[in-house]
């Protein structure tokens, strides 16, 4: 007979909600069944997509006499973690070409961002800055900081009267925070949103942040795929870097090279003398080691070897604005179809969004219809990957959207 397990209090934590939605679209055997949850690009049948420029680097990468798979040094791969950072803060950096900035490999996006609030909590004023959110933004990210001890706070992002940013909201959080708090801004294509500030309002943005001396954490797990551009999506980074911010910057490649199984992300830090980024970047191993170690090689490899080899290159920004044109098209589609159905409400927001999810404006009830009814499987916040939509099912999605609309709506007594 065993005796108790002395875990026996340890509270059942809820499944990741993104995650029980795909196992429930999974079970679900309905034919027509739509998912829309998943943060991974799909091509027009629905299917994953090996970007072509992926499977000619692996074939070089296999055939490759002299790899091995000895340990990548404590901040990775070299020739990764340079081309990452000329990548996101531009070949002609004076960060970089000033020495001034730091780069280390690491666990994807995620794993850049635990890194950064880690460092953070340990020498950035003392541990006691808070951080500040959008709200909504990347359900992972209100954990990533409470793990690492940070105390975290929202800032005003989305306006669902206009469906677009409450630029006011977000600087009025600025002027009224404390001094020197930490503010983590997604670089583009603003997850769950999909909206961006514009050029100008990011200028706003700055000067705020400039003259309250606010610490820029930013996010850019989309830099190629959002636009199309890599030097539009980078747009913000490049500009902040260029006002002289101290800030950090964590990148992932999951989303830009479709490599969300091999976990390739960096970290940069950019200080405002050599010494002070070779102080960050010795404190940035240490915290490395004592917890991976050394990064994962294959996935940097990839990306190092398509980052570094000029024809290669070229494919892939080529396979980056098919993957981008497709989901702009899916935008497009789905307004032209709401609008040919007058579904009620309004409904430019979705194409006034970008990248890959859409803040659709629609309501808890509506969502649960949508899955339980229509097999349409969503986040009850009303988040959708436009990645899921495609030629065949988007006229589909759009009709189940005009009829939970219309029936909530009666439901509620309004009028149509």
């Amino acid at each position: 007979m065993s005796s108790p397990s002395v875990f026996a209090d340890v509270p059942l934590a809820p499944p990741d909600a993104i995650f029980h939605l795909t196992a429930s679209y999974k079970a679900d055997t309905f034919k027509d069944k739509i998912n829309l949850g998943v943060g991974a690009y799909r091509d027009d049948d629905g299917k994953p997509w090996v970007l072509p420029v992926v499977k000619k680097a692996d074939e070089l990468l296999r055939s490759d006499p002299n790899l091995d798979h000895e340990y990548l040094p404590i901040a990775g791969l070299p020739a990764f973690t340079s081309a990452a950072a000329k990548l996101v803060l531009g070949s002609d950096s004076s960060a970089i070409a000033g020495d001034r900035v730091t780069s280390i490999q690491t666990i994807s996006g995620t794993g850049a961002n635990h890194l950064g609030a880690l460092f953070l909590s340990r020498f950035y004023k003392g541990g006691n800055a808070k951080c500040y959110l959008s709200n909504p933004t990347w359900a992972n990210h209100k954990a990533i900081f409470a793990n690492a001890g940070v105390e975290t706070a929202e800032y005003a992002y989305f306006d669902p009267k206009t469906l677009g940013l409450d630029l006011a909201g977000m600087l009025a959080a600025m002027e009224s925070c404390e001094e020197g708090s930490i503010f983590l801004l997604h670089a583009c294509a603003h997850n769950p949103t999909g909206v961006d500030p514009t050029h100008d309002q990011w200028i706003q943005i700055a000067e705020v942040m400039e003259r309250r001396s606010l610490f820029p954490f930013f996010d850019c797990a989309y830099q190629g795929f959002a636009s199309g551009s890599l030097e539009q999506d980078a747009w913000a980074i490049r500009y902040f870097a260029s006002r002289g911010f101290e800030m950090l910057v964590c990148q992932s490649f999951a989303k830009n090279f479709g490599l969300y199984g091999e976990r390739a992300g960096c970290f940069h830090f950019i200080a405002s003398t050599p010494d002070a980024v070779q102080r960050v970047g010795s404190q940035l191993a240490i915290i490395q080691r004592s917890e991976i170690s050394n990064p994962p090689a294959y996935g940097a490899r990839l990306v190092s070897l398509i980052l570094n080899t000029p024809d290669l290159y070229t494919l892939w920004t080529e396979n980056l604005s098919h993957m981008a044109s497709r989901i702009i098209t899916m935008r497009t589609l789905l307004h032209t179809e709401l609008l040919a159905l007058n579904t009620p409400g309004t409904w430019n927001h979705i194409i006034d969004q970008i990248g890959m999810f859409s803040y659709t404006g629609l309501g808890k009830e509506e969502c649960r219809k949508l899955v339980e009814e229509s097999h349409v499987y969503l986040t009850g916040n009303g988040r959708v990957s436009m990645a899921g939509l495609t030629r065949d099912n988007v006229r589909r999605f759009a009709r189940e959207v005009d009829r939970v609309v219309r029936e909530c709506a009666a439901e509620a007594g309004g009028k149509l």
